[in-house]
């Protein structure tokens, strides 16, 4: 599709169904349809339905290119843990139980902890996008940069914050990424 991003930055997840979409009709009609699959009565998420549905947020990482490479691969890495956690359980308050009974959740590679850099990447990417779309002033480095320090910045090194603000300057114009989001109205 003209305008969507490339498929060598997109999600090792898409779905056949979702090809033809633009990145953000994809991302919004995955939540949507994990929000009518979620059971109200238990109030359980169940994780293969919330995974499914991270797993097109990768492609909006990609269309902010070479300044968000790093985030996509460890977004990636996050939801690929999830989905191999959803073979052994239902639903995200399973995790939880069972990484804080098994005293690992601040442990690398431990399904809470990414569960919880999941949720920071769809925290920093609806930040940004929130504040791009509040006006046609707002390029994506100053939304970009503000979702960041929001966002992310509190839980990163000196020396990884200086190298995102660096990678910031990298990111594409307001029309190319409008363009690379397949957004041509």
């Amino acid at each position: 599709m003209e305008g969507a991003c490339s498929s060598s930055s997109s999600s090792p997840f898409k779905d056949a169904e979702m090809e033809a979409q633009t990145p953000l009709t994809a991302v919004a009609e995955a939540f949507e349809e994990l929000g009518r699959s979620w059971d109200c009565r238990s109030e359980e998420l169940q994780v293969e339905p919330f995974v499914f549905a991270c797993s097109h947020v990768a492609e909006l990482f990609g269309c902010l290119g070479f300044a968000f490479k790093f985030a996509q691969i460890e977004y990636v890495s996050k939801v690929n843990g999830l989905l191999e956690a959803s073979k052994l359980f239902d639903n995200l308050s399973n995790i939880l139980d069972n990484d804080v009974k098994n005293d690992v959740v601040r442990k690398p590679g431990s399904h809470s902890r990414n569960l919880r850099r999941v949720r920071l990447g769809l925290d920093l990417l609806r930040t940004m996008f929130e504040q791009f779309l509040s006006s046609e002033e707002i390029s994506p480095k100053e939304a970009a940069s503000s979702a960041y320090a929001q966002v992310c910045a509190p839980f990163h090194t000196w020396a990884i914050r200086t190298a995102v603000g660096a990678g910031m300057c990298t990111l594409p114009t307001r029309d190319h990424l409008l363009l690379k989001l397949g957004d041509t109205g």
